[in-house]
C-alpha cells in the first residue's frame, strides 16, 4: 500500500512521542530535520518504509539506537507473567488466533496507545469476540499440508501471544518447519531478535532477522537470507497493520492477523475499525 495522506499526522505525532519518552533536547532541530526529510518523501512508498526512515533519523539525533528498549522489555515481561494462564484458557485453534490478534493492541502510535489500558477487557471478553473476516478453517487446512511457513511478528509483548499460537500450529503439524521473522534493527516497539529469544519463540520456530529497519516487511530492503525463506515457504502468516501495509499487494499466499486500528486500513479491506481479522489475500 502506498502511504496515505491521513498517515502523516500520526507519523509526526510518533516523533513527538519518542521525543517525550526520551526527554529529547534540541527538539526544534529534530523537528526541522524530520520536516525536511518528509518534504522529500516518495508517496509511492509505503507508510512502514517511511516510518523506518524517519525513525533512523530520530535515533541518530537522540544518539540512542533503541529508544523503546525499556518499554519493550516491560511488555515482554508483563505478558510472560500471564503466559501460563493464557495457555490454560485456550480451548481451540480459533481462540489462539484471537489471543494473537488481541495482542496486536499493544501499539505505541499516538492514535492507538489508549487501547493498552483496556487490554484486560478484551481478554475477559474473548469468548464473545468474533472475527469480522474469518479464514481460520482455511488456515488450519494449509498448516496441515505445509512443510515450511514464515510467521512475521509485530510488536513487543504481543509476541508472547504469538508463541501461544505457534504452539498450536506445531500441534496441528509437528513436522512443520516454522521461521519467525523479526525486524533487523530497533524501530518503535517492534520485536527484534533479542525479544523473540527472551520470550522463548525458539521453542517452536527458528528466529530470523529480516535485516531491515522498517516497520513491517519491505521485501526490497530485507536480506537475501530472509528473502529466500520468504520465496521458498508454502505461505506466510503476517501480524499487524505494518505487515499488512507492506505486503498486501505481494503475489504470495499470506494470512494477515490484525486488529484494524485506523480508517485507512478499514476502508482498504472494507471492514469497520476495531475489527479482528484473519484474512488470506
Amino acid at each position: 500500500m502506498k502511504i496515505n495522506e491521513k498517515c502523516l499526522p500520526c507519523l509526526i505525532n510518533q516523533v513527538i512521542k519518542v521525543a517525550n519518552i526520551t526527554n529529547c533536547s534540541n527538539r526544534d532541530d529534530l523537528y526541522h530535520q524530520v520536516f525536511e526529510q518528509l518534504s522529500k518523501i516518495d508517496f509511492n512508498k509505503s507508510n512502514p518504509e517511511i516510518i523506518g526512515m524517519i525513525f533512523e533519523l530520530v535515533k541518530k539525533h537522540l544518539n540512542n539506537e533503541d529508544p523503546y528498549q525499556e518499554i519493550r522489555q516491560y511488555y515482554n515481561n508483563l505478558f510472560l507473567q500471564s503466559y501460563d494462564d493464557f495457555d490454560k484458557k485456550i480451548n481451540s485453534f480459533k481462540t489462539a488466533i484471537k489471543y494473537a490478534i488481541i495482542g496486536n493492541i499493544i501499539d505505541f502510535s499516538p492514535i492507538n496507545n489508549q487501547e493498552i489500558t483496556k487490554i484486560d477487557d478484551w481478554f475477559d471478553n474473548i469468548d464473545n469476540l468474533s472475527l469480522t473476516i474469518d479464514h481460520v478453517d482455511k488456515l488450519i487446512n494449509d498448516i496441515k499440508k505445509a512443510k515450511i511457513i514464515l510467521y512475521l511478528g509485530d510488536n513487543c509483548g504481543e509476541i508472547c501471544l504469538d508463541k501461544l499460537l505457534l504452539k498450536r500450529i506445531k500441534q496441528l503439524n509437528p513436522s512443520l518447519k516454522i521461521y519467525f521473522g523479526v525486524r533487523g534493527k530497533p524501530v518503535v516497539n517492534d520485536s527484534i531478535e533479542s525479544d523473540a529469544y527472551e520470550v522463548g519463540i525458539d521453542e517452536y520456530a527458528s528466529i530470523i532477522s529480516n535485516g531491515d529497519n522498517s516497520l513491517g516487511t519491505i521485501l526490497s530492503r530485507t536480506s537475501a537470507q530472509f528473502n529466500q525463506i520468504y520465496q521458498n515457504c508454502d505461505f506466510v502468516i503476517a501480524k499487524g497493520q505494518a505487515n499488512f501495509e507492506s505486503l498486501s499487494e505481494e503475489n504470495k499466499k499470506i494470512y494477515f492477523l490484525l486488529m484494524v486500528k485506523c480508517g485507512v486500513i478499514a476502508k482498504y479491506i472494507n471492514v469497520p475499525e476495531k475489527s479482528l481479522v484473519c484474512y488470506c489475500k
